[in-house]
């Protein structure tokens, strides 16, 4: 059975996920601008639950963009070659990460040491940022992204998922729908085994030799049951599904399926990342837990709004379709404003919603210039796209 048709832009691209693009961009955003919040758990109270309640609406964002990185590319054309799609998708992912795993700690460096070393912000030790501390970080990208390159995470991931997808591919074009939905139940399990790690010391288990992983995973191996059906792969097939055997719902079905759906994910969410301290005190590394990508309430949330969009039967707009082509380049860039923008707008005597809405939106708007600016030549556009 072949996908819907939708409005299409006049160079093929969807204009729902046009639209998707732009909201998950500004959600990733979003969420950045609520971290320095949600870092005044011990100081600052209304701060911690502001961030907390509107960095939890944020946490869609990252498996939105997994999603549109599948409807875009999957099924692959048959006359591409493994290494020709290596060569194409992530030919085009390394010239922006190592240019933004240089770029973003000079930025922070000449911020927090030249333009504002009394910075506020409660996530940042402006001591830190030295020029041995600049080296050391660049040359460390190969192993993993830093402090100043948080966003860059999704990079390395996004190369893993590029390797993959030809092989998930060779599968996907000969699997019918109920293989596809076998896979997909597997991997709807797997998004509960945060929750299954934290409920069993509390049942008794005392882990192996020091380690609390479950399910055959251990300090020397990190491959457990369900790794390999697990993470972001099951996104990628559910966005195969999604588009190869479109949701035929009415319209007040799927509110009545999706929008409790959401809330509930969202009531998950929040209050769990809230409460869960309680049940950890003085162990705060359980709050991101609850904000698991790959955790149950975050696809609550995020798969209602991948239907929701996907009915969506509406026209190109440019101005959609302008901003959804600077979106990677927002995403690389927009981090160091999140952070000048803290400093500018904590000065105000303003409650903490409105403070990360107007960082959400200078950052987002700072960015989109800078990455406009790089899109004007063929040697910077390669930062950005």
């Amino acid at each position: 059975m072949k996908a819907e048709k939708h409005p299409a832009t006049p160079d093929g691209r969807l204009a729902w996920v046009d639209l998707l693009r732009v909201v998950a961009c500004a959600l990733v955003v979003l969420a950045h601008c609520c971290d320095s919040f949600v870092g005044a758990f011990d100081t600052d109270r209304t701060a911690f639950i502001s961030g907390a309640a509107i960095g939890s609406l944020t946490r869609p964002s990252v498996p939105l963009f997994v999603l549109m990185t599948a409807i875009l590319l999957l099924p692959i054309p048959e006359s591409t070659t493994m290494r020709g799609f290596y060569k194409k998708r992530i030919g085009r992912i390394l010239p922006p990460l190592i240019f933004w795993s240089i770029a973003l700690p000079v930025l922070f460096f000449v911020y927090y040491h030249f333009v504002n070393p009394t910075t506020s912000n409660p996530t940042i030790a402006v001591e830190a940022y030295t020029v041995e501390s600049i080296f050391r970080k660049i040359w460390l990208m190969v192993f993993n992204f830093n402090f100043d390159t948080v966003p860059l995470w999704y990079l390395y991931m996004l190369v893993g998922l590029y390797l993959i997808m030809p092989v998930l591919n060779s599968w996907l074009t000969k699997a019918d729908r109920k293989d596809v939905k076998l896979f997909l139940i597997l991997w709807f399990v797997t998004l509960f085994i945060p929750y299954l790690k934290l409920f069993a010391p509390h049942v008794g288990y005392e882990g192996n030799f020091g380690s609390m992983e479950i399910l055959g995973a251990c300090d020397w191996n990190a491959y457990g049951t369900f790794y390999y059906l697990s993470g972001f792969i099951g996104y990628m097939v559910l966005a195969y599904y999604v588009r190869t055997w479109p949701v035929k719902w009415s319209t007040s079905k799927t509110a009545a399926i999706c929008l409790p759906m959401f809330i509930a994910g969202y009531a998950i969410t929040f209050i769990g990342f809230v409460t869960i301290q309680n049940f950890f005190p003085g162990d705060y590394s359980y709050l991101e837990v609850i904000w698991y990508f790959t955790g149950i309430n975050v696809f609550m949330m995020t798969f209602p709004v991948l239907i929701a969009f996907s009915r969506l039967r509406m026209r190109p707009r440019k101005w959609i379709s302008f901003l959804a082509r600077l979106t990677f380049g927002i995403y690389l860039c927009h981090f160091i404003f999140v952070y000048v923008s803290f400093d500018i707008f904590n000065a105000f005597p303003i409650i903490p919603p409105l403070k990360i809405a107007a960082m959400a939106i200078t950052s987002f708007a700072c960015a989109a210039f800078m990455t406009w600016i790089f899109s004007l030549t063929s040697f910077t556009r390669r930062f950005i796209y």
